[in-house]
């Protein structure tokens, strides 16, 4: 079953897709029409998508699966746990995956957008 998209999966794209590239321009304008459709079973936050690709015009990301956003996670004290990936099939917004790099450190969806800061 397919979920509207919860806030802090909007609030973390909107986050770590640069306003000022327009590649990202183009998928944040597709964030309005995200649906999850399945997560991690695990807790870290990664959330797969749907997308009514007719609704929406796709990105120049390029063809197939690419890493359209990268950003690294920054603790409090400096302590870097893991990444957030966004990924485009496409052109179109595919999934977002919270990576964790640490034994020690939780890294999920609610840390990960507490962490993330700009300028990455």
């Amino acid at each position: 079953m397919t979920d509207s998209l919860p806030e802090a999966v909007a609030d973390v794209l909107d986050l770590v897709l640069n306003p000022d590239e327009p590649a990202h321009v183009a998928l944040r304008r597709q964030v309005h029409q995200l649906r999850v459709q399945s997560r991690c079973k695990c807790g870290c936050g990664t959330a797969y998508f749907d997308l009514d690709t007719d609704a929406v015009e796709p990105a120049p990301t390029g063809p197939g699966t690419v890493v359209a956003a990268d950003v690294q996670l920054f603790t409090e004290t400096g302590e870097a746990p893991g990444e957030v990936l966004v990924f485009a099939r496409d052109g179109y917004l595919s999934w977002l995956e919270v990576c964790s790099w640490s034994d020690d450190v939780e890294v999920n969806l609610a840390a990960a957008r507490r962490w993330l800061q700009p300028p990455f």
